[in-house]
């Protein structure tokens, strides 16, 4: 008998349990929409949308929020004794997350904020009318619900990160990209001295990586390279040493013969040197792209690549120096002809005039006619004259 009574007065108990959590949840039930919008919000707060992904990704976030809030609720209602199955949606953003190179802590970060806010908020109801014990005891039970959930959406999002091609290559290069924007991560797994000398390189071609291999052992270097989902190969050499780039450019040039080509930073020394010489290589690649070279060195083309990537520069450029030579009744042509010798023989009229074939009378006259033409002279203006001519050739070569 007295068995039967427990069992009887846990049965009440039970029940008086799934009334209270009833009760909460329709009263919740009701600021549903005020619930779903306010955790959205908190959702987007942990971190912006990823590049990959797009549209599907935002879609499948809404739905997933959507989810989880009718989730919590019937978790509410319900219990951990009988909690709800997890929601499909729920696992599926998990998995759409891994192949959008959204990380495991972002995606976690969100679950648990959604989490604390739907607390708030059945805290705001049930203290009206419920007792702190059985508070307590809807805080406990939500809390199990959630972990059963992290757990499952962890599970999800760690198998699909695992059928990705090259899923430790995606990783590395997820971990390079946060430590380039700054991020402070332990960056000792990835074997390389952040405190030592740099030289950043972005190669592509058919045999890059393998060639960037060589050059780095020809340089006893140590090589950070990082394959990411599209050319080109992002990598640096590493060296207690300070680099000398110039002893690079005989044997890259040798490796251009099979189709490589490379951009080089200029050295660097420390995490922000690091930082520096690999964004420099993204700029001389610009140009290694669009120009006939297939090896450049930043400090070549610093001032050219800047003007590919500003607007306002290479128009005001072309305007100040190109357009008044194209009034000439041939188009500027011989004008440029010119000065691209005088430029190439180092700004020496002899030079100039022999690669010509002309006189250096022939020369002198044209560069002052030119500098009429412009109204400045070619000693004050050289660089930026240099340059707007090689943005002319590059804009040829792009159409």
């Amino acid at each position: 008998m007295r068995g039967e009574g427990q069992e009887a007065l846990g049965l009440v108990r039970q029940a008086s349990r799934e009334r209270v959590g009833a009760e909460v949840a329709e009263r919740l039930r009701e600021r549903r929409a005020e619930i779903e919008q306010a955790t959205l919000t908190r959702v987007y707060a942990v971190s912006g949308l990823p590049e990959r992904g797009g549209p599907e990704y935002a879609e499948g976030l809404r739905a997933a929020v959507s989810a989880g809030v009718d989730y919590g609720l019937e978790g509410i209602e319900r219990g951990e004794e009988s909690a709800p199955r997890i929601p499909e949606a729920l696992l599926s953003q998990a998995r759409l997350a891994a192949r959008s190179g959204v990380s495991l802590d972002t995606v976690l970060r969100r679950y648990f904020a959604g989490h604390t806010l739907l607390g708030d908020f059945m805290v705001q109801e049930a203290e009206r009318e419920v007792g702190a014990s059985e508070l307590k005891r809807l805080l406990r039970s939500q809390a199990a619900i959630v972990d059963r959930l992290l757990a499952a959406v962890s599970n999800a999002y760690t198998e699909e990160a695992e059928r990705q091609p090259r899923g430790s290559q995606r990783r590395q290069a997820e971990r390079i990209e946060r430590l380039l924007a700054g991020e402070p991560l332990d960056a000792s797994g990835l074997g390389y001295d952040f405190d030592g000398h740099h030289l950043g390189l972005l190669a592509s071609g058919p045999r890059a990586a393998e060639a960037i291999e060589a050059l780095a052992g020809g340089l006893d270097a140590r090589l950070l390279a990082v394959r990411r989902e599209k050319p080109p190969l992002w990598a640096w050499l590493g060296s207690r040493q300070r680099f000398d780039p110039r002893v690079l450019l005989d044997p890259a040039l040798e490796e251009a013969r099979t189709g490589l080509t490379l951009a080089i930073g200029e050295p660097g020394e420390g995490l922000l040197g690091w930082r520096l010489t690999h964004r420099q290589a993204r700029a001389a690649l610009t140009v290694a792209q669009r120009g006939g070279d297939p090896v450049v060195r930043y400090a070549d083309v610093a001032l050219l690549a800047s003007a590919l990537q500003d607007d306002l520069l290479a128009t005001s450029l072309c305007a100040l120096y190109l357009e008044p030579l194209a009034e000439e009744r041939d188009g500027g042509e011989v004008a440029r002809e010119t000065l691209r010798a005088h430029f190439a023989a180092g700004q020496n009229v002899s030079s100039a005039a022999a690669a010509l074939g002309v006189n250096r009378g022939t020369v002198a006259k044209r560069l002052r006619a030119i500098e009429e033409r412009i109204g400045r002279q070619l000693a004050s203006c050289g660089t930026e004259l240099s340059v707007a001519l090689r943005l002319s050739e590059l804009r040829q070569t792009d159409t």
